[in-house]
């Protein structure tokens, strides 16, 4: 795992397709499928998705001026409002 990655655990279907919603309702292109690329507003990341409860984001890319922890906060924010959780920030 890269040191740019989050785990939520506790990601149901629902909440994955609810979180992928809200992502394209913000301009982030999200592929369909359980993993792929994220992009969109400056921000780049890989996501991977087992289907059932465990969602990885490695955030690659994003604005000079926004730091990691503030995409990594706005990642959670987007899991928590559709009952997920995190379990780490590294």
């Amino acid at each position: 795992m890269s040191d740019n990655s989050i785990t939520f655990h506790n990601v149901s279907p629902a909440s994955f397709k609810c979180m992928k919603k809200k992502l394209q309702k913000m301009g982030i292109f999200v592929p369909p499928g359980n993993k792929g690329k994220l992009s969109g507003q400056g921000v780049a990341a890989d996501f991977e998705w087992d289907g059932e409860s465990k969602l990885i984001i490695t955030i690659k890319k994003k604005p000079l001026i926004v730091s990691y922890e503030t995409v990594t906060w706005k990642m959670s924010e987007f899991v928590k409002e559709c009952q997920g959780s995190i379990e780490k920030i590294l």
